[in-house]
């Protein structure tokens, strides 16, 4: 397995691939990998003749009051994981080679970042979109792998590679849960025995709420409610709403392809959670 820590080199490694006809798949992560990147990893590898997963936590995307110097980094061991999974190679750049003193080019999608979490985390998604083109133009790959946990990092990344025109094929996979509902996130690391419990609520949240919709219940409200309802009082939440899957609007009933999605402070962690639904 090739660990590469330069553009160029990454590029020249993905140009011998194309040379041979080998297609590319990429797993762009910040690395603490852990069962729900592991699906991601499963689907690159299977899906085409050649995985690359990129290992990078991305100054740009965190606020100055988030965890960027906390955040868990376990190279080595992602390293020896994703060599087992049948990776070919890893691309791990640093933050002075990504964005030296002089760097001064960012990229924004409008409108689909503008809600959910946009509002909370000023300039993430200006961040995640910047680091995300970056990682494309080294690894060049044909196909690129994310989790629906992030439902509206994927939809902004769709509509970059659209806008864009960057011809790579954006494959989104279902949330990866742990045996108690959880969603899996390397954050998850930092919550204490007490906060887990209190975690758990949002999926349970969530299914009340999808419970609903599936009774044929279409008021937003009501929905929302429910939710609100549901969640462990010890969580404070950012949100919890019911917008269209692919725009991201706001709905006014429950219709269609829906996306329910919340967000809270379980102590200092910040966590998110959604579920799709196809209403009948």
């Amino acid at each position: 397995m090739n660990i590469l820590t330069d553009a160029e080199d990454m590029r020249a490694w993905s140009v011998e691939q194309q040379r041979e006809r080998l297609s590319i798949g990429l797993v762009p992560t910040m690395g603490a990998l852990h069962a729900g990147h592991e699906k991601l990893i499963e689907g690159a590898v299977d899906n085409n003749d050649a995985a690359v997963v990129s290992i990078f936590v991305n100054p740009t995307q965190f606020a100055p009051n988030e965890d960027y110097e906390r955040y868990p980094r376990t190279f080595d061991d992602d390293c020896a994981k994703v060599r087992t999974m049948g990776v070919q190679a890893v691309y791990a750049p640093d933050a002075a080679t990504m964005y030296p003193p002089d760097y001064s080019t960012y990229v924004n999608v409008e409108g689909l970042s503008e809600g959910l979490c946009g509002p909370f985390r000023p300039g993430h998604y200006r961040g995640v979109c910047t680091v995300v083109t970056k990682l494309f133009h080294a690894v060049m790959p044909h196909r690129a792998y994310f989790g629906q946990k992030d439902a509206q990092q994927t939809a902004i990344i769709q509509r970059m590679t659209r806008d864009l025109d960057f011809g790579i094929e954006i494959v989104e996979l279902p949330i990866v849960r742990d045996t108690d509902g959880l969603a899996m996130s390397s954050r998850n690391a930092y919550l204490s025995e007490e906060e887990r419990k209190q975690a758990v609520t949002l999926y349970q949240a969530l299914q009340a709420g999808e419970s609903l919709i599936d009774d044929g219940v279409q008021d937003v409200q009501a929905i929302v409610d429910t939710v609100r309802n549901t969640v462990d009082p010890a969580i404070v939440l950012d949100y919890v709403e019911l917008v269209d899957a692919d725009s991201l609007e706001p709905l006014k009933e429950a219709s269609g392809s829906v996306l329910l999605a919340v967000a809270g402070r379980v102590g200092a962690t910040r966590l998110i959670d959604n579920i799709k639904v196809e209403v009948a």
